[in-house]
């Protein structure tokens, strides 16, 4: 897999596991301010699609993750 697929999954993730922490009908609910996080990771993804810069993807980088499969 590379870089920006990661992204991906790994937002996706977030965004469901912070909604189903935030979200007052939900089974695991902790608290509201949950929802914050989704706000920052749908943020994040926002200005990712204009810059090409995520803090997310410096940290894959670094670990290794290739940015395309050539």
């Amino acid at each position: 897999m590379t870089v920006e697929r990661y992204i991906r999954v790994i937002a996706g993730l977030f965004i469901v596991v912070s909604l189903a922490l935030g979200v007052a009908q939900s089974p695991l609910f902790v608290s509201p301010w949950f929802l914050a996080f989704t706000a920052f990771v749908g943020l994040n993804l926002f200005q990712f699609g204009f810059s090409n810069m995520c803090p997310m993807g410096f940290l894959l980088r670094k670990l290794g993750v290739p940015d395309s499969k050539a």
